[in-house]
């Protein structure tokens, strides 16, 4: 598990008197991302998923996950990013995100999960006004570990009510 306890543009660690966060890290597309580990339910190889009629291109279907239909995003042409041929590290990220009627279970689709790191929420800063193809929304803040630009998305936006409809 790795730390981040210093800003972007330090050389030096510094101390954080506050708690850690927790996130585990994933790529796409060759970039760093990440989601509150609390918010993650399991991590799955990927597998077949049955597709749904007249669903968004980012949802690809559902699973049965032990006896629970679960839908499944893809978390590439959700942010808008070019398709890409599943491969041996190809992973479900299974997630509940909060909702007002209880927890919705979400499987995400990523190229790989990296790791899990501790951020310290004082180093995290505003996703910023322009974040190339990705909508803002999407990001609930930026941080670097590791020298790499890494977006700490937000599962809320990620999923929207053609998701959550989809598993119905």
């Amino acid at each position: 598990m790795q730390s981040l306890t210093q800003p972007a543009a330090a050389g030096t660690p510094l101390t954080s008197a506050g708690p850690s966060e927790q996130y585990l890290t994933f790529v796409l597309d060759g970039e760093l991302f990440a989601l509150p580990i609390l918010s993650v339910q399991e991590i799955r190889g990927w597998e077949r998923v049955s597709a749904i009629p007249r669903t968004p291109a980012h949802v690809l279907g559902v699973i049965n996950l032990r006896g629970t239909v679960v839908p499944v995003v893809d978390v590439r042409a959700r942010l808008g990013m070019p398709p890409r041929e599943v491969t041996t590290t190809t992973v479900v990220i299974v997630v509940r995100i909060p909702a007002s009627g209880g927890a919705i279970t979400v499987g995400c689709v990523v190229d790989a999960v990296s790791d899990v790191v501790d951020l310290d929420p004082a180093h995290v800063g505003p996703a910023p006004d322009i974040c190339g193809t990705i909508d803002r929304h999407f990001v609930r803040g930026v941080t670097t570990l590791d020298a790499r630009l890494m977006m700490l998305l937000d599962l809320e936006g990620l999923v929207d009510s053609t998701v959550t409809g989809a598993a119905a």
